[in-house]
């Protein structure tokens, strides 16, 4: 998440942009409802066996959000989006609610809450709504703020943000806090294709900046776990990476690599939300206080703010650059 190339090698995830997920977000608005905001395709992506400038989203492919309501750190509920093509780069979305333990691909007891929502390519947000629900999907500016250039040049940070100009393709969810549960809940969004082999999860992720810890076939199989019930087997990775980075005691690297695993987004809808406690806002910093805690503290230089373009209503994103 935040890294905008899930791959194993800083790559798109099976070399398809459109998979590759960037950010979620969770937040409460008025009227005890939530909003619920998942990025993926990157427009600053390189990808150049897939092109996908003609359809933001892959057709066929699945979006999903997945909530666990009971602390077990596996889906409870799952809200998931999936696009057909109408021609000529239009699309439309169907957005499911599914409940209960379902394998991975298995729409048929899932609830139709939206159908055939007109996928927004340009700067006017279409929304849908649809009984208790808004749903919004199609391009639009891209809310990380981050300085990519200072951390490829040794950390040595400027306060430039890379992400000033890109976007990003969003699927933005209204719904009633209830449909969430009366507590706490955990959240991760994945994205998956059909293949001759069957559904094959391609990206996965809760916080942000997770897969910064992992390389290689590590991050492959980080990102293929359907479930983020295992993934304590990476906590050793992730101390490792914290002692390398940030000098802390092996102890200290332990210690810390389980509070960031399981990768999950924990979410009160009925408190503010702010990250990392509750939820995460369009404007929390995510990027500087990752930094500063893989660094343990010696992060150095001025961090950008959030994007001025963010709307106060929905879908509070603003609209593309491009």
């Amino acid at each position: 998440m935040s890294h905008h190339a899930s791959g194993p090698n800083f790559s798109s995830p099976r070399g398809d942009a459109r998979l590759d997920i960037t950010d979620l977000y969770a937040f409460p608005t008025t009227g005890d409802r939530s909003i619920l905001v998942l990025n993926v395709h990157p427009s600053m992506a390189v990808n150049p066996t897939r092109p996908t400038t003609r359809e933001p989203f892959a057709p066929g492919a699945l979006y999903e959000i997945r909530i666990d309501t009971d602390g077990n750190s596996i889906a409870d509920i799952c809200y998931s989006v999936q696009f057909s093509s109408r021609g000529d780069g239009k699309q439309t979305a169907t957005l499911r609610r599914i409940t209960g333990a379902a394998p991975l691909g298995a729409l048929e007891g899932g609830e139709v809450i939206v159908e055939d929502a007109p996928v927004s390519t340009g700067e006017e947000a279409v929304v849908k709504t649809a009984a208790d629900y808004l749903f919004f999907a199609g391009w639009r500016s891209d809310p990380f703020f981050f300085d990519a250039d200072g951390f490829f040049n040794g950390m040595q940070f400027t306060g430039a943000d890379f992400f000033a100009d890109k976007d990003v393709c969003s699927m933005v969810l209204e719904l009633p806090s209830a449909a969430l549960g009366l507590k706490q809940v955990g959240l991760w969004a994945r994205t998956a294709e059909k293949t001759a082999e069957g559904w094959t999860q391609a990206d996965r992720g809760g916080r942000p900046l997770q897969a910064v810890f992992l390389a290689g076939e590590q991050r492959e199989a980080y990102l293929t776990a359907e479930e983020p019930v295992n993934d304590d087997r990476f906590v050793g990775v992730f101390a490792h990476e914290l002692e390398h980075s940030g000098g802390y005691s092996s102890q200290e690297a332990l210690a810390l690599a389980n509070k960031l695993l399981p990768d999950i987004l924990l979410y009160d809808p009925w408190r503010r939300a702010s990250f990392p406690h509750t939820g995460r806002r369009l404007t929390d910093d995510v990027a500087g206080d990752f930094f500063k805690m893989l660094t343990n503290g010696k992060i150095a230089g001025e961090r950008p703010g959030a994007h001025g373009d963010l709307l106060n209503q929905f879908p509070y994103l603003g609209p593309p650059h491009n």
